[in-house]
């Protein structure tokens, strides 16, 4: 499977998500909820109450893909309290399955090099 980065948009929907729903459940959520459309290329992105589970609606023009992740430890970055939805860049989705959150990430000062005349 291939994905363009550079042109693909992910959607986080921001409330607790019942985990048994499958293709026809996520995808009538992404319409309903989020207002989305389901064939759009994007990823859609849910998460349970407990914050543990993790899955994502994607489709490719010949059918839809669902990726599940459950961790064992820990939980994912959840979106602030309110918030339906959040639009995030493929980096972002990527640092969220590994458990990154990046409001607790510190960037480190970069020095430059002096410009010469």
């Amino acid at each position: 499977m291939f994905l363009p980065e550079q042109h693909l948009r992910v959607f986080v929907y921001g409330q607790p998500t019942d985990m048994r729903k499958s293709f026809r459940g996520l995808r009538a959520l992404t319409q309903r909820e989020l207002g989305e459309d389901p064939l759009s290329g994007a990823i859609f992105v849910f998460i349970n109450r407990r914050g543990n589970y993790l899955k994502a609606l994607y489709f490719d023009r010949s059918g839809f893909y669902i990726w599940s992740k459950r961790l064992q430890q820990g939980c994912f970055a959840r979106n602030p309290q309110g918030v339906c939805k959040r639009e995030i860049d493929y980096t972002r989705l990527k640092l969220l399955l590994e458990g990154i959150d990046v409001k607790q990430v510190k960037q480190r000062r970069r020095f430059s090099q002096e410009k010469r005349a």
